[in-house]
C-alpha cells in the first residue's frame, strides 16, 4: 500500500467527501419532503449535539496519533508507532461505550432544556453509532499518519450510502406511526453507517497487516537495527507514557476540532430561545430547520477540501518539522494555503450566487411556509459566505497542529467562541436570525487572523503577492456582477416548465455553469493563475487549464518571471 503525497492525498480525501456530501445533501431532499422543517430541526440537534460528542469521545486522538504515527515512521521506529496505535484502540473502545452511555441517558434532559422534546427519541437513536466510530476515528488517524488516504475515502463513502438508504427507508416507514418516530429513524442511519464504515476499515487494516508483515521480514537487517536502537535509548513504551503523550498533543487538538460542530450545536441550542420572542416559537423552529436541514448542508460543501487538506497536511508537516527540514514547512504552508483559497472561494460564490434556485431545486417548499420563502435563500447565502473564513481557519489551523503548535490554537478557539456567544446575544435582538450567522462569521475572521498571525511568527511564507490578492477580488466582484445579473435573468425569463420546482432546477444549472466556467477563466486573464503555477495541481486539472491557457496567449517564459 503506497504513501499518498500532500496533492494525491488531499485529491482523493476531497472525491470521496465531494460523494459523501452529495448523497448527504441527497438524503435531505426526502428527509426534508417528509419530516419538514420543525422535524429537520430535531435531525439536526441530535446530529450536532451527536457529532460534538464523537469530537470529544476521540478526544482529538486521531489527529494526534496521525502525527505521532507520522514522525515515528519517518524516524524509523515502527515498533514504537505499532504499541502507540494499539493504545489508542483501547482508549477509542472505552470512550465509545461511556459515550453511548451518556448520550442515551441525557437526551430526554436535554431536549427539554433547549425547548426541543421532541429531539430527545433521534436523540437516543443515533447513540449507539458512538460506539463503533472512536474506533473508526482511531483507524483513520492511523492511516492518516502512515499517508495512505484510500481506506478513509473508501469508508467514508460506504459509510454515507448505509446512512443514506437506512434514514429514508426507516423515515418513510415509520412516518405512519408518528412524526418523532420518522425522526429517530432517520437518526438511526448514522447507527447503520458506522457499522459499514468499521467492516470498510477493518479489511483495509488486515491487508496492511499483512503488507508490513511482507515488508519487515525482508528488511529484517533494518528491524534488527531499529530494535537494537530502542533498546539502547530507552525502555519500550508504556501504555502510560503513550497516553500521556497522545493527551499532550490531543486535547488542544479537540478543542480546535470542536470549533465547528461546537458552534452550529450552540446555534441550535439558542436560536429558538432568541428568536421565539421576536417571530413566535413556531416561526423561529422553522429557521432553525432551515440552518441545520438546508444552510449547514449546503455550506458545508465549500468546506470539503480544507478538511482534506488539514488531514493530508498534518503528517506531511509533523514529518518535516521532526527533521527540521523548514524550507518544506513554508513551502507545504503556502501550498495548503493557496489550494484551500483557489478551490474554496468559487464553491462559496457559487452557492451563494444560486442559493434561491438551489433551495427551490433541492428543498422546495413543501408546506407553502412564509418563513421558508422569506429567509432560506439569505439564511444559505450568508451561511456559506462565512465558510470562507472557516476554510483559511481550518487549513491554518492544520498547520499549525502538525507544527505541535497547541497553545495557539487553544486560545484561538476560546476567543472565536467567545465572540460567538457576545455577537449572537448581541446581535439577534436587531438582526434576527442574520445576527446569529453574522455572529458565525465574525467567529471564522477573528480565528483565522488569530492562527495566521502565530504562523508568521514562526515560519516565513508568502500566499500570493499584493498584485495577485488585487487581481483575486478583481476576480470574486466579477463572479458576483455576472451571478446577479444572471439571477435577475433567470427570474425575469427562464421558466421553461412552469413548475417552480425544475424552473428552479435550470435557473440553478443556468447561474452554476456559467458563473462556474467564468472563475478560472477570470483567473487567467487576472494571472492569479499562470503556466507555472500548474505544476502544483493534480495531472487532469493541469490537462484541461494547458490548453485555456494557450488559448489566452500566455507562455511558459512570461509565467516564471
Amino acid at each position: 500500500m503506497s504513501k499518498d503525497s500532500l496533492v494525491k492525498g488531499t485529491l482523493i480525501l476531497t472525491l470521496a467527501a465531494l460523494v459523501a456530501r452529495a448523497l448527504g445533501v441527497v438524503q435531505r431532499i426526502p428527509l426534508v419532503y417528509l419530516l419538514g422543517d420543525i422535524g429537520m430541526a430535531a435531525y439536526g440537534i441530535a446530529f450536532n449535539l451527536y457529532s460534538v460528542l464523537l469530537v470529544v469521545a476521540t478526544a482529538g486522538i486521531p489527529s494526534a496519533l496521525s502525527k505521532m504515527i507520522s514522525e515515528k515512521t519517518a524516524l524509523g521506529r515502527h515498533a514504537e508507532a505499532d504499541r502507540i496505535y494499539k493504545a489508542a484502540l483501547w482508549f477509542a473502545v472505552c470512550a465509545g461505550v461511556l459515550m453511548t452511555v451518556l448520550l442515551y441517558a441525557a437526551a430526554p434532559y436535554f431536549a427539554d432544556s433547549i425547548l426541543n422534546p421532541q429531539a430527545a427519541l433521534p436523540i437516543q437513536a443515533i447513540a449507539p453509532a458512538l460506539l463503533l466510530f472512536p474506533l473508526i476515528a482511531i483507524m483513520r488517524g492511523y492511516f492518516q499518519g502512515r499517508r495512505m488516504m484510500m481506506p478513509n475515502g473508501i469508508s467514508q463513502i460506504i459509510e454515507q450510502v448505509f446512512r443514506v438508504v437506512t434514514s429514508v427507508a426507516l423515515a418513510y416507514l415509520l412516518l405512519s406511526h408518528s412524526l418523532d418516530y420518522a425522526v429517530a429513524g432517520a437518526s438511526f442511519g448514522g447507527v447503520v453507517g458506522s457499522i459499514a464504515a468499521a467492516a470498510v476499515m477493518l479489511y483495509y487494516a488486515m491487508r496492511l497487516k499483512q503488507s508490513d508483515r511482507r515488508e519487515r521480514s525482508a528488511e529484517g537487517a533494518d528491524v534488527a537495527a531499529e530494535s537494537a536502537g530502542a533498546v539502547a535509548s530507552s525502555q519500550p513504551l508504556t501504555f502510560k507514557a503513550i497516553y500521556a503523550q497522545l493527551f499532550k498533543l490531543s486535547v488542544p487538538i479537540v478543542i480546535f476540532s470542536m470549533t465547528v460542530t461546537l458552534i452550529y450545536t450552540i446555534d441550535s441550542s439558542i436560536v429558538t430561545l432568541l428568536l421565539k420572542d421576536q417571530f413566535g416559537e413556531h416561526a423561529a423552529r422553522e429557521m432553525l430547520g432551515i440552518l441545520t436541514g438546508r444552510a449547514q448542508s449546503l455550506a458545508g460543501i465549500p468546506i470539503i477540501l480544507a478538511v482534506a487538506l488539514s488531514q493530508s497536511v498534518v503528517p506531511i508537516i509533523s514529518s518535516a518539522y521532526s527533521q527540521r527540514d523548514m524550507k518544506q514547512v513554508s513551502d507545504q504552508t503556502a501550498k495548503v494555503l493557496q489550494l484551500s483559497i483557489l478551490t474554496g472561494l468559487p464553491m462559496v460564490l457559487l452557492i451563494s450566487l444560486g442559493a434561491r434556485p438551489i433551495n427551490g431545486f433541492i428543498f422546495a417548499n413543501t408546506t407553502g411556509s412564509p418563513v421558508v420563502d422569506t429567509y432560506a435563500a439569505p439564511i444559505i447565502t450568508l451561511l456559506t459566505v462565512s465558510a470562507m473564513f472557516q476554510i483559511v481557519m481550518q487549513t491554518s489551523g492544520a498547520v499549525l497542529m502538525g507544527m505541535g503548535r497547541m497553545r495557539p490554537l487553544v486560545l484561538s478557539v476560546i476567543f472565536g467562541i467567545a465572540v460567538k456567544l457576545a455577537g449572537s446575544y448581541a446581535l439577534a435582538p436587531y438582526w434576527g436570525i442574520y445576527g446569529i450567522i453574522a455572529a458565525t462569521a465574525l467567529c471564522f475572521v477573528v480565528m483565522t487572523w488569530l492562527n495566521l498571525a502565530v504562523l508568521r511568527s514562526a515560519v516565513p511564507f508568502r500566499v500570493f503577492g499584493l498584485r495577485r490578492w488585487l487581481s483575486l477580488a478583481v476576480t470574486t466582484a466579477l463572479i458576483c456582477l455576472i451571478g446577479y445579473g444572471l439571477e435577475q435573468l433567470c427570474v425575469a425569463y427562464v421558466h421553461p416548465f412552469g413548475s417552480e420546482r425544475w424552473d428552479d432546477m435550470v435557473q440553478s444549472l443556468i447561474i452554476c455553469a456559467i458563473a462556474g466556467a467564468a472563475y478560472p477563466v477570470l483567473l487567467f486573464l487576472t494571472r492569479v493563475m499562470t503556466l507555472h503555477d500548474l505544476q502544483h495541481l493534480p495531472g487532469p486539472l493541469r490537462k484541461l487549464a494547458k490548453p485555456l491557457l494557450a488559448r489566452l496567449g500566455r507562455t511558459t517564459q512570461q509565467d516564471k518571471r
